[in-house]
Parts: C-alpha cells; sequence; structure tokens
C-alpha cells in the first residue's frame, strides 16, 4: 500500500510540474497592431506602431513611427520575442532590436537598441 501511495504522490507531482512548465513557456500569438510607447534613454519618446504576422516563431510585419514606414522580421519563442527592422537615416543604416517580455497576447514590454548606441525602454499593447 505504502509503494502505490508513493507512485501515485509521484505521478500526480510530475503532473502537476509538466502543466506548469507547460504554462510558463507557452508560445503567444502576437499578430495584430500593436501601440508602442518607446523612451529612450537620452530622453526621447516615440509613439509608433508595429503590425506583426507570426507563422509559428517567425515574426514579420510593418513598423510605422519615427523613423518612417519600414518591414520588420523576428522569432518568438514562449514568452519572449526580439524583432527589429533597418532604416536609412541622412545616408546612414541605422538598425532597431526590440527585445520583449510577453506578457500576454494583448501585453508586452521591453527594451530597444538602435545601432547608434541609443538604447530605450518601451511597453505595447494589441489594438
Amino acid at each position: 500500500m505504502r509503494t502505490h501511495l508513493s507512485k501515485a504522490t509521484l505521478i500526480t507531482v510530475l503532473l502537476a510540474a509538466s502543466a506548469a512548465g507547460w504554462h510558463l513557456t507557452r508560445a503567444f500569438n502576437i499578430s495584430g497592431t500593436w501601440a508602442f510607447s518607446v523612451d529612450l534613454e537620452e530622453g526621447g519618446h516615440g509613439d509608433p506602431t508595429f503590425e506583426f504576422k507570426q507563422q509559428g516563431d517567425k515574426l514579420t510585419g510593418t513598423y510605422d513611427g519615427p523613423m518612417g514606414h519600414q518591414d520588420v522580421t523576428g522569432t518568438v519563442t514562449g514568452n519572449k520575442a526580439v524583432f527589429g527592422f533597418q532604416a536609412s537615416n541622412d545616408g546612414e543604416t541605422v538598425k532597431a532590436t526590440y527585445t520583449a517580455t510577453l506578457e500576454s497576447e494583448t501585453k508586452m514590454s521591453g527594451t530597444v537598441e538602435f545601432s547608434t548606441d541609443v538604447r530605450g525602454k518601451w511597453t505595447a499593447k494589441k489594438k
């Protein structure tokens, strides 16, 4: 009886851990239109709009904001995403890389880094 109870307890614990682990690493689908609020360390601010299309872990879309209209590419893994674009500014190519923590399918936040060594933080909500 004692051995039977231990196996049952072990199975219950493993199933609970498995379910909890799935929830923590569940992939979000962030397809849609997002309103961002970006604050740069040097004091600048912008409110760009991103339009995402997600297929599996692949992310494509567009950016509309202070740096014009740009094509976006990236990846989504669990509750993390990395995406960005390149833009020309006064003949110089600037790369923007956004790193996100997905809080839900309608809210995320993270950091942005530009190849010009400008950095910032941002929040976003799905429209």
